[in-house]
């Protein structure tokens, strides 16, 4: 028996094959199941979601737009997005972040709880970070904020000392710059 590790055998393919976050806009049919399918994909094969959001974009086509933010190699990334292509409720697939422009935002409530010197500074990084206080009570506030992801985990790290209590997030929602649709 060898004492080789599995990855020793395939040293060019761990170099080349970097590891990179793709997010993905998935046209679909707006009927029951079919987002059981997509993620079915993704789970039967090992693929990790980091975000997800799904909204029905055009009523009256019956049309739904599932965003999906993943990582993975660029071969995976591909392999993924052939395989979505073939499902039957599946329009269009589209790499958000390969190549293109594309706009991502995401949306987080934010609660923090707090007196004093503490409550004062929550309230100064919530302006610094363009937060909206959106319910505030003697001891609480909650803080609504929109950005990048990378924008709300540094406010949420930021929050941390300062009583934060808990934190609703979105998920990614993320459309190409540009006249184009989808």
């Amino acid at each position: 028996m060898s004492t080789q590790t599995a990855s020793s055998h395939y040293p060019a393919a761990k170099e080349t094959q970097q590891v990179e976050h793709r997010t993905l806009s998935i046209l679909v049919d707006n009927e029951p199941g079919v987002l059981a399918r997509v993620i079915g994909l993704f789970s039967g094969r090992g693929y990790n979601i980091d975000s997800l959001t799904v909204s029905e974009t055009e009523h009256e086509k019956h049309l739904s737009r599932i965003t999906i933010a993943t990582l993975g190699t660029p071969m995976v990334i591909e392999q993924i997005k052939n395989q979505l292509e073939r499902l039957v409720p599946v329009h269009r697939v589209i790499d958000l972040t390969a190549g293109t422009v594309a706009i991502e935002r995401e949306l987080a409530l934010v609660k923090v709880k707090g007196k004093g010197d503490n409550r004062v500074e929550a309230l100064r990084l919530a302006d610094a970070f363009r937060a909206r206080v959106i319910d505030a009570t003697t001891e609480s506030f909650v803080f609504e904020l929109t950005g990048k992801s990378d924008k709300i985990e540094q406010f949420v790290a930021l929050m941390a000392p300062l009583g934060l209590v808990e934190v609703s997030r979105t998920g990614i929602c993320a459309i190409s710059r540009g006249p184009e649709s989808m």
